[in-house]
C-alpha cells in the first residue's frame, strides 16, 4: 500500500514495515511547516496503526536533510515573536512525537544532515548511514542554535561533544558520528543502507511488539534517572506487568515449548 503526498510518502508492507520518506531532492530534503505538519500527522498515524510494525525514516534523493528550508526561514524572520514561537513549537512537536513513538524506529541516513535533520538522526532507536554521510550542527553560522533538537541532541552525542560541534558547526563524517553514539552503524556506501535495514528490521521483527513499546518505555524512565527507591519499584512493577501480559505470557510459553512465539510471521 502507498499513500502519497506532495512532499512526505507513506509506504507499508505487508510485514508491518511502513518507510515514512521526506520527497523534497530537488532541495536536498529541506523541511518547512509543511513538511513538518505532513510529518506530524504520519508519525500519528502510524503510532496508532497496529499494522505497522517498525518504522523507518529516510528521503529520497542525494541527502538526507539540509535542515531547515532557506525560503521558510526567510519568511520566519519576518514573523512576530509569537509566530515564531508557535512556529518552533511545531517543530518541537514533531521531535517529540517521533522520539516517544510507540514502534522501533530506524533512521537510513545518505549524504548531508545538517541542523534538525540532526536532530531526526537522535530522535531514532537506531541510525544507520552511508560511509560518504556527514552530520553537521550548523545553526550559529546563520546566528541562530539548534534549540529545539538539543534535548535528544546532547542525550546521543553527551554534552563534550555538544560543546564542541554546537558552537564550531563543524561537519563530521559518520564515523565519528558513530564514536559519539549518534549512529549505529556504518555501511560502506548508499546501496548497502538498504540491505542493512532489511537486516535489523527482521531482527526487529523476531520480538514481542508489545515488550519493544515497553523497553523504549523503561529506557525513558530510567534515562538519567538517580538509582532511588522509587525508580528501584517502578522497574519491579514494570517487569511483574509484562510478566502477565498476554504476550509476555506467550513469550514465556513459547520459549518452555521450544516454539516459535505467535507475533514471528512464517
Amino acid at each position: 500500500m502507498s499513500i502519497k503526498q506532495q512532499l512526505v510518502l507513506l509506504e507499508k508492507n505487508s510485514q508491518g514495515i511502513a518507510e515514512l520518506i521526506i520527497n523534497r531532492p530537488e532541495v536536498h530534503n529541506a523541511f518547512d511547516d509543511a513538511v513538518i505538519e505532513q510529518l506530524i500527522e504520519q508519525l500519528e498515524a502510524t503510532q496508532t496503526d497496529p499494522d505497522v510494525r517498525v518504522l523507518v525514516l529516510r528521503s529520497r534523493g542525494k541527502n538526507f536533510s539540509a535542515g531547515a528550508d532557506l525560503a521558510w526561514m526567510k519568511r520566519m524572520a519576518n514573523n512576530t515573536h509569537a509566530e515564531n514561537r508557535i512556529d518552533a513549537g511545531r517543530l518541537a512537536t514533531l521531535m517529540e512525537r517521533l522520539n516517544n513513538h510507540s514502534k522501533p524506529t530506524i533512521a537510513l541516513i545518505q549524504g548531508a544532515a545538517y541542523g534538525g535533520a540532526v536532530g531526526l538522526a537522535a530522535c531514532c532507536d537506531i541510525v544507520i548511514a552511508a560511509d560518504s554521510s556527514a552530520f553537521c550542527l550548523s545553526e550559529v553560522k546563520i546566528g541562530l542554535i539548534p534549540a529545539v533538537i538539543s534535548p535528544y541532541v546532547v542525550r546521543a552525542i553527551g554534552e563534550r561533544q555538544s560543546r564542541r560541534y554546537f558552537l564550531s558547526a563543524e561537519p563530521f563524517s559518520a564515523r565519528t558520528a558513530q564514536q559519539y553514539g549518534l549512529v549505529h552503524e556504518v555501511v560502506e556506501n548508499v546501496e548497502q543502507l538498504d540491505e542493512a535495514c532489511d537486516r535489523m528490521t527482521a531482527t526487529l521483527q523476531k520480538n514481542s511488539p508489545q515488550g519493544m513499546q515497553a523497553a523504549k518505555q523503561l529506557i525513558s524512565a530510567v534515562s538519567q534517572k538517580e538509582i532511588t527507591a522509587e525508580v528501584i519499584d517502578d522497574t519491579a512493577r514494570r517487569i511483574a506487568d509484562i510478566r502477565v501480559s498476554d504476550e509476555g505470557q506467550e513469550g514465556l510459553s513459547a520459549f518452555l515449548q521450544k516454539r516459535k512465539p505467535n507475533w514471528i510471521q512464517e
